[in-house]
């Protein structure tokens, strides 16, 4: 698992352990806060195709799904 400061996620860069669509990385384009200004989700964009998905921070700490930076 990645140790991960949330809040220097953004512009940061992920590959996807498993690729579809040839969407193989990504990078952070925003962070999305709650009321207390905590960092939520993350919105991240498929540089092939320009996809965004969002999905909790803590889910780039898993391996098997993500690995920080493009490889």
């Amino acid at each position: 698992m990645h140790t991960i400061n949330p809040n220097k996620l953004h512009h940061s860069k992920w590959t996807a352990a498993e690729p579809l669509n040839k969407e193989k990385h990504f990078i952070v384009t925003q962070l999305l806060r709650d009321k207390e200004e905590n960092v939520v989700d993350v919105v991240l964009e498929a540089i092939h195709s320009h996809r965004e998905i969002v999905l909790p921070w803590q889910s780039l700490k898993d391996d098997s799904i993500w690995k920080m930076g493009w490889q």
